[in-house]
């Protein structure tokens, strides 16, 4: 399956390390070229004869050997790999990994590597439920990272409870799933829209919502990983595209949403409107800061121009469009009626009743509409993975317009 794939996988200092001599089996077995790094602390756990003889490659450890000087270029390493694997993942290397720095090679070699890089974390309950683990793993994933979620068990330290590394069968098949992805998205253009957007009322104050962006960059990358050129129209965030085959053109209000949505949609094969749209704008914004003198204050809205009823109203036939719903109440309903006035070809419902789902969150838990009457709920699950489901079915609908 993996013939002709070239996989790195490192090491480090975890009691973890033995279970990754399952994880080189499976690749070897499964027809990949494997290289190990270990640091010097995982040497402590296992032997590197014993990565040696699974891979049938020397183990690297050290800038160069001693004995002769010969020299380990973590740069030749790094280009050479179409994934590196670090299994065990301590909570040490991710923050060292999420702040930049570059102390062994293991680490030297993450910071060149040109392909993506998959994490299986693997530490103490405390360690990973931690604030700071926590944040560094929000970071790399938001930079691009595969995670291979740390998983609920019993602990070296005697205790019970999340923190265990990830089988070796489950981060082989995750790898797996990675490198056999196909480019199924080659040669098509998607728009996609982010975030939220900020109505001015006067230099220093603005109206917006919650909205993080993270499930509208996780579409773009999943897209962006699968072969699209992707355009994507973001709102301020904080978060990041990682993959060079999306375009971030940045905007701040509705009306630059919408006017960056109708020139560029035309040249699309489709679109998907994610962004949280401020549905009011003010109707006068002020020069200076508007200062407290006592008054209430008064702000009168106006409507923004609708930016998915426009695009659906020039859709193309063989364009695929489709909608977000984010709802507080008469969800199915208001959806089917978006899903009709805007000419979707489906909506993704999700609810804020739904715990885990919406705003600020890495997860979500959706329901999608289709013009067929076709109704498909999908359990909660992390952004990344929903944006799967929604990249398939958008496929699918390619595929029938085609």
């Amino acid at each position: 399956m993996l013939k002709g794939k070239k996989i790195l996988v490192g090491i480090t200092g975890g009691i973890a390390a033995y279970k990754s001599a399952t994880l080189v089996r499976l690749l070897i077995k499964a027809g990949a070229e494997v290289r190990v790094l270990m640091t010097q602390a995982a040497k402590q756990f296992v032997q590197p004869l014993t990565f040696a003889t699974l891979s049938k490659n020397p183990v690297f450890t050290d800038f160069f050997n001693p004995e002769n000087g010969e020299w380990h270029s973590h740069v030749r390493l790094a280009i050479w790999a179409d994934l590196f694997i670090v299994a065990p993942a301590t909570a040490n290397t991710i923050a060292k990994i999420a702040n930049g720095i570059a102390d062994n090679l293991l680490l030297t070699t993450c910071l060149s590597a040109r392909c993506k890089i998959m994490l299986a974390p693997a530490m103490d309950l405390d360690m990973y439920s931690n604030v700071a683990t926590q944040q560094n793993l929000a970071t790399l994933r938001n930079r691009g990272f595969l995670v291979a979620e740390a998983e609920d068990g019993e602990l070296a330290s005697g205790l019970s409870g999340k923190g265990r590394m990830a089988e070796p069968e489950e981060i082989f098949q995750q790898a797996l799933q990675f490198l056999l992805q196909k480019n199924d998205f080659q040669g098509k253009k998607i728009l996609i829209t982010a975030g939220p957007t900020r109505e001015k009322i006067d230099p220093v104050r603005f109206i917006s919502n919650y909205s993080t962006g993270k499930m509208g960059y996780a579409i773009a990358e999943e897209f962006a990983s699968r072969g699209a050129e992707v355009l994507l129209v973001s709102g301020p965030v904080q978060v990041k595209a990682c993959n060079p085959n999306i375009k971030v053109l940045d905007v701040t209000t509705a009306e630059e949403m919408y006017n960056a949505c109708l020139q560029n949609f035309p040249n699309c094969d489709g679109a998907i409107m994610s962004a949280a749209v401020a549905d009011f704008t003010p109707e006068t914004t002020a020069d200076c800061k508007i200062k407290k003198d006592g008054n209430e204050m008064v702000i009168k809205l106006k409507p923004t121009k609708d930016i998915a009823k426009s695009l659906g109203k020039i859709k193309k036939e063989n364009q695929v469009f489709v909608g977000f719903a984010l709802e507080t109440d008469h969800e199915a309903d208001n959806a089917g009626k978006k899903l009709e006035s805007k000419n979707f070809d489906f909506i993704v419902l999700n609810s804020l009743k739904d715990k885990g789902a919406g705003f600020g969150c890495d997860t979500n838990k959706i329901t999608m509409f289709f013009r067929n009457g076709e109704v498909e709920s999908f359990p909660l699950k992390q952004k990344t993975e929903v944006a799967k489901d929604i990249a398939d079915k958008f496929l699918l609908q390619l595929k029938i317009k085609q």
